[in-house]
């Protein structure tokens, strides 16, 4: 009789595990994210008569600590563009065409601060939950107020050279402005992205994605005041592949 229940438990036993084992491979883990080898660099320039530069010295006059910091003309950064046509101040982002996984939030911050009553930089991309830091260079007292469509909107103050401020994004979103409302001529945007394949382009226009699986993708070029563009591009394994962007 003892035999006989030993052999039952251990077929019900038997029984569980396999029923275990069936729940494990119908639910199986979110595939983890995994860096590719491939590049796409490019470059976004500006065709046609180039917008005259904005100077906002005669708003800055107000603010002495900040106006000795530029000793020139000081324009505003809506409008960059170098003497070939390169487009600074650019978004990219692959939009479509990434497989299904789950990017990791980087450990390190993304930095914005407030110098000469200018955001620096002017645009930033930083990923979903990512910290991003706000610090307050000048002799001044800033206010730090995003106006975002999706994520939540705060507005601080943060007095002369004061501690940073740490903030996160909880939801993608493209872009999200930052302004201040003590300087109405400073602003900043943040693209929040929930992968880590983006980039601004530089003083040329030039931009890499670095990192891409092998893929065919929809990349996004946003800016301010020209808007977005789209194009597709493929790349193999371990290739660099190239895109371009005009804006008129």
């Amino acid at each position: 009789m003892i035999k006989r229940n030993f052999a039952v438990s251990a077929l019900l036993l038997l029984s569980s595990c396999a029923k275990t084992e069936e729940k494990a491979v119908s639910n199986p883990v979110a595939t983890p994210a995994k860096l590719g080898e491939s590049t796409i660099a490019g470059k976004v320039t500006f065709i046609g008569a180039k917008p005259i530069p904005k100077d906002i010295r005669p708003q800055m006059e107000a603010v002495p600590s900040c106006l000795k910091q530029h000793p020139g003309p000081i324009y505003s950064e809506d409008v960059l563009i170098d003497a070939n046509g390169g487009l600074k101040n650019v978004f990219v982002r692959v939009k479509e065409g990434l497989p299904n996984q789950s990017w990791p939030t980087p450990t390190s911050a993304v930095s914005i601060d407030q110098s000469g009553c200018m955001y620096v930089p002017h645009v930033i991309g930083a990923m979903v939950n990512q910290n991003v830091e706000f610090s307050n260079s000048d002799m001044v007292n800033h206010n730090i107020h995003p106006l975002p469509k999706v994520n939540r909107e705060w507005n601080e103050s943060q007095p002369p050279q004061a501690e940073k401020k740490s903030k996160q994004f909880l939801k993608e979103e493209f872009m999200v402005p930052i302004k201040c409302n003590v300087h109405p001529w400073m602003r900043v945007y943040v693209g929040v992205s929930s992968h880590p394949f983006f980039a601004v382009t530089g003083e040329d226009g030039s931009f890499a994605l670095k990192g891409l699986p092998p893929g065919e993708y929809t990349l996004e070029a946003w800016h301010e005041q020209f808007g977005i563009q789209q194009v597709k591009v493929k790349v193999g394994e371990k290739v660099s592949a190239t895109a371009a962007f005009k804006f008129k």
